[in-house]
């Protein structure tokens, strides 16, 4: 996944030495399912969030109106040039360990804490304390669920490319957001609702996906994966 989560850790994997642009291209690669268990999990949670309540209008229209824009991009804009059997191949060379320990903190970090902390407000009564994270993890479980559906020979590199950068430039409002919440948390309850431990912990959280985050678009996604993505997609146009 180009945006730190993603359909499998081979997906993609930093360069070895040498330019990967001139490996030669398989002509057939192996059956993939449309969507794998992580994607299918990830759809359910993001109905589940909408359902609570907690999540604006406009994020679950801009969640939905997500997929035909991406047909939309397929068909007009960035159309695969491989044959409708083969889907291009990934930006990347596979089998890169780096990379699967980046995803793996990425999920921990963006899925996994957000969920807990978020089902521990939920636990103990207290959805307005853990609303300004609820929007992170509705984005970001419907970046999973569009990126599964990117990984497909229908859809292009540069398709597959847009679905991260676009959600993870709109999750850095929302971050924003949700750091900004939770560092106005003890003004707002007067310090009697909210343990100190478990304050410490949303801003911690907050701050470190904020972090996280940023440096996944502004380091990894615009200035490497966008490129390539679009080098590699125009090479096959002069190709075919």
């Amino acid at each position: 996944m180009s945006g730190g989560i993603g359909p499998t850790a081979k997906d993609i994997a930093f360069p070895s030495s040498g330019d990967d642009d001139n490996v030669p291209l398989p002509g057939h690669t192996p059956h993939r399912r449309f969507l794998s268990f992580r994607q299918l999990n990830a759809l359910a949670l993001s109905i589940v969030i909408a359902a609570s309540g907690m999540v604006s209008a406009a994020d679950i229209a801009i969640a939905l109106l997500s997929f035909p824009y991406i047909l939309f991009l397929s068909r007009f804009a960035f159309p695969p040039l491989r044959p409708s059997h083969s889907p291009e191949p990934p930006i990347f060379g596979a089998g890169n360990r780096l990379l699967t320990v980046y995803m793996i903190i990425a999920a921990i970090i963006g899925l996994f804490l957000p969920i807990v902390y978020i089902l521990k407000g939920v636990m103990e009564g207290d959805k307005e304390g853990i609303q300004a994270a609820v929007p992170h993890l509705f984005q970001l479980t419907c970046q999973v669920f569009l990126e599964g559906v990117t990984f497909s020979p229908q859809f292009s590199l540069p398709i597959r490319a847009f679905v991260p950068v676009s959600y993870n430039a709109m999750r850095m409002f929302t971050l924003i957001d949700w750091v900004m919440g939770e560092m106005g948390k003890e003004a707002a309850t007067g310090g009697e609702e909210w343990s100190a431990l478990r304050l410490l912990a949303g801003r911690g959280l907050a701050v470190v996906n904020l972090l996280f985050w940023a440096f996944n678009i502004f380091g990894f996604l615009l200035p490497i994966y966008l490129p390539r993505a679009f080098k590699r997609h125009y090479g096959y146009k002069e190709k075919y």
